[in-house]
């Protein structure tokens, strides 16, 4: 075993560290608070080989692997997680299904523009009804001729108004049938394919979040991903990776949370000496520390796991859950230990605070990995 980045690593590391630094850092709390979908940074992003991570070069990406994943969207998620999930969202969901399910013809039609940030992407499962319970969907897929009709709405897109290319999964057979979903590339501009409600969020709020809507949209086979039948399994097999993409965002989250209160706690005088001196704030940091460690040794096994090919649902889910709720945690104390500047807009960590409750939530949330955990445990 051996737990040091390589070299490839730590400059993948510190050129996303730079990225955030220069590109994200100045414009926090403006995106923030305007909820601003800086379009144009993840444009820059795509000039950084950041939009592309996982995708082979020759198709225009970087040709990385998870290890690289993980560190790139940490360094960025310890400055901006909103900025961490799209990135993550374009990555592991929309790209990577194309990439994994598509024929050649669709990869060198649609990655190069995905892989290069000239395109955003989204990923199309979830609905107003159907959170956890995906089998359910109600959006459907009937075949005419060479085209299909899809009509439905999807919700809690990300990039759902600003994406270029949408992957949908549709209904194809009967409701529970996990055999009867189909996976669908639509891209921005189709016909009948449009944007509706953008959520007006707790927090991730320069990452957008929005409704697509399909009345009678007519697209043809080609953009067919798969086998007829095959969405949902498609849709299972990537979300396994992009467990460890929420993973790597939360292991940012909690990073960047912790590195702000330790460095508070150092400044802040209370009773003639720093507050870091105190048992009481002294221990919260030492769980912290421990805790954000935990996380990314179980997301870098993940890694592992994924880059070798082999199964990794459970390890998938383990990390995704383990880390965050530890960014939850750490955000949670990180607050607690700047009292109250913690509670205001001056600090990072409120940003930390609010931010970090959707890591628990999106692609699955800690119920249903806990469900996918025992599954596999229980076998």
């Amino acid at each position: 075993m051996n737990f040091d980045y390589s070299e490839t690593q730590k400059m993948v590391a510190e050129s996303a560290r730079d990225f955030a630094q220069q590109y994200i850092l100045p414009h926090v709390m403006e995106w923030d608070e305007a909820q601003t979908f800086p379009v144009e940074v993840f444009k820059k992003a795509g000039e950084f080989g950041f939009m592309g991570i996982l995708v082979p070069e020759e198709l225009g990406g970087s040709g990385l692997g998870y290890h690289e994943y993980i560190a790139i969207l940490e360094e960025i998620s310890k400055v901006d997680p909103s900025i961490g999930l799209s990135v993550a969202a374009h990555n592991s969901l929309c790209t990577n299904h194309i990439l994994s399910f598509g024929n050649e013809e669709q990869l060198q039609r649609w990655i190069p523009k995905l892989a290069t940030g000239e395109w955003i992407g989204a990923w199309g499962l979830t609905e107003h009804n159907t959170g956890s319970d995906a089998g359910g969907m109600n959006t459907t897929a009937v075949k005419d001729g060479d085209h299909w009709v899809l009509n439905g709405a999807k919700n809690f897109i990300t990039h759902g108004k600003s994406g270029d290319i949408a992957v949908v999964i549709a209904r194809t057979g009967e409701k529970g049938d996990s055999h009867g979903m189909t996976a669908f590339a639509v891209e921005k501009g189709t016909p009948g394919f449009s944007s509706g409600k953008k959520e007006n969020k707790l927090g991730m709020r320069a990452s957008e979040t929005a409704e697509m809507i399909f009345s009678d949209c007519r697209i043809p086979d080609a953009n067919r991903l798969g086998e007829v039948g095959e969405g949902f399994i498609q849709s299972m097999k990537v979300l396994d990776g992009g467990r460890i993409s929420i993973g790597a965002l939360s292991l940012g989250i909690a990073k960047g949370a912790y590195e702000a209160a330790l460095k508070y706690s150092k400044e802040r005088v209370q009773f003639g000496k720093p507050i870091s001196e105190f048992q009481g704030i002294s221990f919260k940091l030492a769980d912290m520390a421990t805790e954000i460690e935990a996380s990314e040794l179980l997301l870098h096994k993940a890694a592992f796991l994924k880059n070798e090919g082999r199964p990794v649902t459970k390890l998938g889910a383990m990390s995704k859950m383990y880390a965050s709720e530890v960014c939850v945690k750490v955000a949670t104390e990180a607050v607690q230990i700047h009292g109250g500047y913690g509670y205001t807009k001056d600090f990072p960590v409120e940003k930390f605070y609010r931010d970090s409750k959707l890591c628990t939530i999106g692609e699955g949330t800690t119920e249903i990995q806990k469900l996918v955990i025992s599954r596999k445990i229980l076998k």
